[in-house]
């Protein structure tokens, strides 16, 4: 039966990176995958054609879909609209309403990318974490929230931090289960000495632990582990954590890898449909040069593969060719260095399929 999947270019470089990752996916097809894919707008190419930033039209795909491919949403240019309207919140929309609760993303330093990090390599080198981050839940969706005008005319901003035992519980067995494929070894990051929220989830971590006892639980406290991945960072294997702290850690993780234009991301619903994007933004200063580095969407492709599509081979296929673009000392500008060789998107996307 053939897989169906969503292609949501987005706005900025969303559509030129999501180009060179449906030319992979094209040559799969070709070679026999039996997967069918339909575009659609999202965010502010969305609001544009629909004036919304999450229409029905774009809404009725996703939901039919095996799996969504997006590239990234955002721009300057809708920064004045309604905040209900704004390309953000398009992305909020979809996560809630496909229940994509689950965000995996990889901070993966490849050897030939040691000397792209801001850190010594001995400090990056070998690097490999997995952070596990509730994304529907927390700060960014509990209510209530707002900003309100008190009776002396003062205005405050109200936004709520919650979560009920069965987020918690959810996210963590996505979290023991990527661990037990990985290293055994799961550290899970709080704000419990001072957070009632997050010192639930600590005691749910706990309790879920004795279901998982091949696997090594720790807690850390969200401003340790900060300091903790830039002072010893392959400390780490398998992180969970909520939302907000999630959002923070993850981007501070992608840093170590030398760009956050090299790191895909998945975010996974209890049936396994999931989302696959870029962990980086829409980059729309350099939206249409043909300057932007599609590798993470491409390892994107290699994730949906992975986790939507049940296919390894395929994705190990695109990891492996990536490996060898890089090995070959072909850069995009946000990674290049002296004595490589400088592309462009679409270069590099010639230069995947090659190795391929």
């Amino acid at each position: 039966m053939s897989k169906h999947i969503a292609i949501l270019p987005g706005d900025g470089i969303g559509p030129e990176i999501v180009a060179q990752a449906v030319r992979i996916l094209d040559k799969f097809i070709a070679d026999g995958l039996d997967i069918k894919y339909q575009y659609a707008p999202l965010g502010g190419a969305a609001y544009d054609q629909y004036h919304h930033p999450y229409p029905p039209f774009t809404q009725k795909i996703c939901q039919q879909a095996d799996a969504i491919l997006l590239g990234a949403v955002g721009g300057p240019q809708y920064d004045k609209l309604e905040r209900s309207l704004r390309p953000e919140r398009g992305l909020l929309a979809i996560r809630k309403d496909l229940n994509l609760f689950g965000n995996l993303r990889p901070a993966i330093l490849y050897p030939e990318l040691a000397n792209a990090s801001t850190l010594k390599p001995e400090v990056v080198s070998g690097l490999d974490i997995m952070i596990v981050r509730e994304l529907t839940g927390d700060i960014y969706f509990g209510e209530p929230r707002g900003i309100h005008t008190l009776a002396n005319g003062e205005r405050e901003g109200i936004n709520t931090m919650r979560y009920k035992e069965s987020e918690i519980r959810r996210i963590g067995k996505i979290a023991y289960e990527a661990a037990q494929k990985r290293n055994k070894k799961l550290c899970s990051v709080d704000k419990a000495n001072v957070l009632e929220t997050t010192e639930l989830w600590r005691e749910i971590m706990t309790e879920m632990n004795k279901d998982y006892p091949d696997v090594t639980l720790t807690h850390m406290y969200v401003d340790n582990a900060a300091m903790q991945l830039v002072k010893a960072p392959k400390q780490f294997d398998v992180m969970v954590t909520g939302n907000i702290f999630g959002d923070i850690l993850s981007d501070q993780a992608s840093m170590l890898s030398g760009s956050i234009g090299m790191l895909p991301s998945a975010s996974i619903n209890e049936t396994g449909k999931g989302m696959y994007e870029p962990s980086h933004g829409s980059a729309p200063d350099i939206a249409g040069q043909n300057l932007a580095n599609p590798l993470a969407t491409i390892l994107s492709l290699a994730m949906m593969l992975r986790y939507s599509l049940n296919n390894e081979q395929a994705a190990q296929h695109i990891e492996q060719a990536v490996g060898k673009v890089l090995a070959q000392g072909l850069r995009t500008q946000d990674i290049f260095e002296e004595g490589c060789q400088k592309v462009g998107c679409s270069q590099m996307g010639d230069a995947v399929l090659a190795a391929m």
